[in-house]
């Protein structure tokens, strides 16, 4: 079967007429890159975020033209809301409802901004991050999922990273996700965890070189299209640092709260603080901070030493403010069991480490509980 290019999808879309019905979206320049792998089709289509309900069936007639290719497996298309979309054709008027300022948020500030959708089921969504990578950000992120659960709690978990995907490996997951009419995807799942990750779409040595948009796209499919069914919890597994991933998860998605790991040294806290600026900045709550690779027990003599230096991210959160969550301990249990895709919490539950993840999934349960409940936000984004 020939392979198709990115040239045929983009030909292809010209067939399809934008919204001033005189000009096609590729010239209007509303598509965003093209990602092909496998047979499959990823794009986003840029429209203005006052009229992106409107505009689905925009979104679903460039679908079909794609699925109708030959060569083309499925097609992943989302409508991306920009609210300086330039797009020739009159706006169309704003309906009755879409004025949501009677709920009362006059501290808000007044300039416009995307608002935030729920996922249909989904009680809260968690955000896991950190400033900087090789912190244990995702190790620290399943088994604070697997915490959740032992607690009790229906809970699944996405991994936002699309250029380096861990979650495959660290829960001993192969295969791809079946979908449901072509476009809503079945999460993997192992120990009873809902899973989606970019590592079940392609292939683990596939370079993503995706720009903003497309990785904007990505995740908000991940979250939207994905048939999570009834969760207590959902927590996303954030790339680090803070580029566009974290800001469309944080701007996009109505987190209600971010869980910073770092280790112990300075340089790490320097980064973990830049990571809780930007969530503060577009008003998340910051659930705490864990203090991971907190010291090392030597296996032999059970002598316990402070390789990165301790209670740096304990002094952190004192001194900002936020809840400290705990310590976890660099172990050679943690390292194999991550490597193996067997996590501590479901294979060593009785275990001290595992005890520990526990009660940081229960301090950040008991946290969740504290925040404020937000109002419901207009929808923009489908």
């Amino acid at each position: 079967m020939t392979e198709v290019t990115k040239e045929q999808v983009l030909e292809t879309l010209k067939t399809v007429r934008g919204p001033d019905l005189e000009h096609n979206i590729v010239e209007l320049g509303m598509v965003s890159d093209v990602f092909i792998s496998d047979g499959k089709v990823y794009f986003s289509i840029t429209v203005p975020a006052e009229r992106a309900k409107e505009l689905e069936p925009l979104r679903l007639a460039a679908e079909r033209v794609i699925k109708e290719m030959p060569g083309v497996k499925g097609a992943l298309v989302a409508l991306t809301a920009d609210k300086k979309a330039a797009v020739n054709a009159p706006a169309a008027r704003p309906a009755p409802q879409a004025d949501h300022s009677h709920h009362g948020h006059s501290h808000a500030p007044q300039q416009p901004r995307t608002a935030k959708i729920g996922v249909p089921g989904i009680g809260a969504i968690i955000a896991v991050a950190s400033g900087k990578g090789g912190v244990g950000k995702s190790t620290t992120a399943v088994n604070l999922a697997l915490g959740l659960q032992a607690n009790g709690l229906r809970v699944g978990i996405l991994d936002a990273d699309i250029y380096g995907p861990s979650m495959p490996r660290l829960l001993k997951i192969s295969g791809r996700p079946t979908q449901i009419d072509g476009r809503i995807i079945n999460p993997m799942e192992n120990y009873g965890l809902k899973v989606m990750s970019m590592g079940f779409l392609v292939d683990e040595e596939t370079a993503m070189i995706w720009r903003g948009p497309m990785v904007q796209s990505a995740l908000l499919q991940m979250l939207r299209e994905v048939a999570w069914g009834e969760l207590d919890v959902l927590v996303v597994d954030m790339p680090p640092g803070t580029g566009d991933a974290q800001l469309t998860m944080a701007q996009q998605v109505p987190l209600a709260g971010a869980v910073i790991v770092s280790t112990p040294q300075d340089l790490a806290l320097i980064d973990a603080r830049k990571g809780l600026n930007m969530f503060r900045k577009v008003e998340v709550p910051v659930l705490g901070i864990v203090e991971n690779m907190s010291y090392f027990v030597a296996p032999d003599t059970g002598t316990r030493y402070d390789i990165f230096g301790h209670g740096g991210a304990r002094r952190e959160a004192e001194r900002i403010g936020v809840p400290f969550l705990g310590e976890v301990p660099l172990t050679m249990n943690i390292r194999e069991t991550s490597d193996a895709g067997t996590p501590l919490v479901a294979s060593d539950p009785n275990g001290i480490v595992a005890g520990i993840y526990r009660s940081i999934a229960a301090k950040v349960w008991e946290q969740l509980g504290e925040q404020p409940q937000r109002a419901a936000p207009a929808i923009v984004f489908e």
